[in-house]
């Protein structure tokens, strides 16, 4: 394994690799992976630095490590899907539309309670890094810019906004799945951008600090979005084909 690839160390490098073909159904729950020797000798790794990974991803609910009964992949009910690795591998490797649907159920649920708190809070600091996001969306409905990068930046600066630690922390979880959810539903609606008078109708809500509105506005963005993925699902047209990058 190249110690400096991606940036990651050896048992970093490992956790990812073992994690990825996990997600991606080479090992299946129930099955066994090699065993700590075996997976030293083939990716060239100490026995510490291969017990390291082996540590991390028991953390994140992929496997379990006991005696007698070496290495098994966990069901996926008990992955932990909050934690970013997580969730992006599995996004990698198969963001099927059923759970792109039970993501955006999940921002519907926290996202318009959180435009609620955060026009309540009326932290004007937090409130004008939504500004920011929001004229890079309009700079790059204009053509400049990431028009993905500028949404996500404008959803997280609302969880932010809140100044609730739990919403705060729910960030990277957001930020993951965004990168995939947005390029789908964009797609389907056949435009490259999010639309920017929907966005502004939420951020102006949360500015003059009308939380009723604020939550409204925020579970007409994500209802439509969900509706979007609810008529593929019934249709079945065509399967998901999205790039995480």
């Amino acid at each position: 394994m190249d110690r400096e690839h991606s940036g990651r160390n050896l048992t970093q490098q490992l956790v990812h690799t073992l994690g990825e073909s996990i997600a991606s159904g080479r090992y299946q729950p129930g099955d066994g992976l090699p065993s700590e020797a075996s997976l030293c000798e083939e990716y060239g790794i100490s026995r510490s630095a291969t017990r390291e990974a082996i540590k991390m991803l028991t953390a994140k609910g992929l496997i379990t490590s006991r005696p007698r009964q070496g290495i098994r992949v966990q069901v996926r009910a008990r992955w932990n899907l909050f934690d970013p690795d997580v969730l992006g591998w599995i996004l990698r490797a198969s963001p099927t539309l059923e759970m792109l649907r039970e993501f955006m159920q999940l921002r519907t649920a926290i996202e318009k309670e959180a435009a609620a708190l955060a026009a309540a809070e009326q932290d004007r600091e937090g409130i004008a890094a939504i500004s920011d996001a929001l004229q890079r969306m309009k700079v790059a409905e204009e053509g400049l810019g990431d028009p993905v990068e500028a949404d996500i930046a404008f959803h997280i600066n609302i969880l932010n906004a809140t100044n609730n630690p739990f919403y705060i922390q729910l960030g990277s979880f957001i930020e993951t799945a965004l990168r995939v959810s947005i390029r789908y539903t964009n797609r389907i609606k056949g435009v490259e951008t999010a639309s920017y008078a929907n966005h502004k109708h939420l951020y102006d809500a949360i500015e003059r600090g009308d939380a009723a509105g604020a939550s409204s506005a925020s579970a007409a963005m994500q209802s439509e979005a969900l509706a979007l993925i609810e008529s593929r699902l019934s249709s079945r047209q065509s399967p998901v084909e999205v790039a995480v990058v």
